[in-house]
């Protein structure tokens, strides 16, 4: 525990012109989140703060818009005019008086982790100061860390500002630190724009503590891949590369096989059993629960669903917000939709769409139909072609379908309308009304055969010789 107030403040109020984009920077997206929201979420679960403040400036709006769901009680500040990150932090002088401490972080550093962030409070608290660092092979863009002869941090030189031999130094600015209330309000008015930017750099806070005395302490990441940041859109995919390989290590740490780890996308939370297999090229977004044994193949897509232990999802299946039981058998080319779910050893076949419908223990839709907002028994068959008519044009009507039925192909299912346990339904019939129990339903017309009739023949067209 700290035992002081910290303000978790976030500088936002970039444009990101290299991004080319018509969006905020802080809003590109890494595993279907903002990069903003990425940050937001880790400074939350070190639950060390008192509250959290974004500074904002261009496109302000659309990023209040795209974050006020779920980060409801954050403290937004605007940035009058874009004069630099010493500029932003100022802008939030109110919110730092009323906390001991302030954890300041850039908004396009998605990738921190929760653990770090608890670490550089804690020896803020401490030391006062404490900055986070890392050690980059290729450093060029970031702020060099200049060290004094005690080891504390006493100077921090932007890339356009650096000389041959500071460009040579590999431990960069992070764009993440921890100040207490004190020093922000002492020299924070003292920042100058005497740079090459002629802006008010938050990195210029660090020498004019430095010098008058003061210690600073550096904390040097393990792993730089936490330092990565994005200005342009090749940075981007670098970014959503190392968060994908953050999921892949938590799905084998779960006893997962991925036949190719490489080729997976997943942009949410996944729960997964032992002795899972996932082919290539399969999308897992929101929370995905996947049970025990369970075969996902390739080119699937699995939003906010559960999976039975033993399932198996065919290639090419789309399941979204749906419950699927054990030892089911999904696809391929099905598409499984929200509000659906399928029993224990049910069978959703190729070309399937269902949708809102409960489909009962083992029972089988295996080809080509449409199943909306039916509730069906156990063991029914549903033939090849089969659909519910469950819309009139204004509302949609229900559809119940009792066990051990048999519905032949190319029925049509005018809802509302329930057939009963045991019934039978003829192929190509239009049920307009209720079926009753164990009884063999047809609509169909008397076959008609007119003899000796031949179809109409084209007429041959003969060619000019001129």
């Amino acid at each position: 525990m700290l035992h002081k107030s910290v303000l978790g403040l976030v500088l936002a109020a970039g444009m990101g012109t290299r991004m080319r984009s018509n969006q905020s920077k802080a809003l590109q997206m890494i595993g279907g989140k903002p990069m903003i929201a990425h940050l937001l979420a880790s400074m939350q679960e070190t639950n060390l703060l008192t509250h959290q403040a974004i500074v904002y400036g261009y496109r302000g709006e659309a990023l209040q818009a795209a974050l006020k769901a779920d980060f409801p009680n954050v403290f937004w500040v605007k940035q009058e005019q874009q004069l630099g990150t010493g500029d932003a932090v100022k802008s939030a002088t109110a919110l730092i008086e009323q906390h001991d401490l302030t954890l300041i972080a850039f908004a396009d550093i998605p990738l921190i982790r929760p653990h770090t962030l608890q670490q550089l409070l804690h020896s803020a608290a401490q030391h006062g100061f404490a900055i986070l660092t890392a050690q980059m092979e290729n450093p060029f863009g970031y702020g060099r860390i200049i060290h004094d002869e005690t080891g504390g941090v006493c100077a921090i030189v932007e890339e356009k500002d650096a000389n041959r031999e500071q460009k040579n130094i590999r431990e960069i600015n992070v764009g993440v630190m921890a100040v207490k209330q004190e020093w922000l309000l002492t020299y924070l008015p003292r920042l100058e724009n005497h740079n090459a930017q002629g802006e008010f750099y938050l990195s210029d806070l660090v020498e004019l503590i430095a010098r008058d005395g003061h210690f600073i302490e550096s904390f040097c990441l393990e792993s730089a891949d936490e330092a990565m940041g994005a200005n342009d859109r090749a940075q981007l995919a670098a970014l959503e590369a190392v968060y994908r390989q953050r999921k892949v290590q938590e799905l084998f740490a779960q006893g997962v096989t991925l036949i190719d780890p490489n080729r997976i996308d997943i942009h949410g939370t996944v729960i997964a059993g032992a002795d899972v297999v996932i082919e290539p090229n399969v999308f897992l977004k929101g929370t995905v629960v996947i049970g025990d044994g369970v075969t996902i193949e390739s080119g699937c897509c699995l939003k906010d669903c559960e999976i039975g232990r033993n399932t198996i999802i065919r290639s090419h299946s789309v399941i979204d917000t749906a419950t699927i039981g054990a030892q089911a058998d999904i696809g391929p080319f099905a598409r499984i939709r929200p509000q659906t779910v399928i029993a224990d050893g049910g069978k959703i076949g190729n070309f399937v769409e269902i949708k809102a419908a409960k489909i009962g223990q083992e029972s089988k839709v295996n080809h080509l139909s449409y199943i909306g907002d039916a509730h069906i028994g156990a063991k029914v068959n549903v033939g090849a072609g089969t659909i519910t008519c469950n819309y009139d044009g204004a509302a949609k009507h229900p559809t119940f379908i009792g066990d051990h039925v048999f519905i032949g192909s190319n029925t049509a299912l005018v809802a509302p309308v329930t057939i009963k346990n045991g019934a039978t339904i003829g192929a190509g019939s239009v049920i307009t009304r209720d079926v009753a129990a164990d009884t063999l339903a047809l609509t169909r017309p008397k076959l008609t055969q007119i003899e000796h009739w031949r179809r109409p023949q084209k007429k041959k067209e003969h060619k000019n010789d001129a």
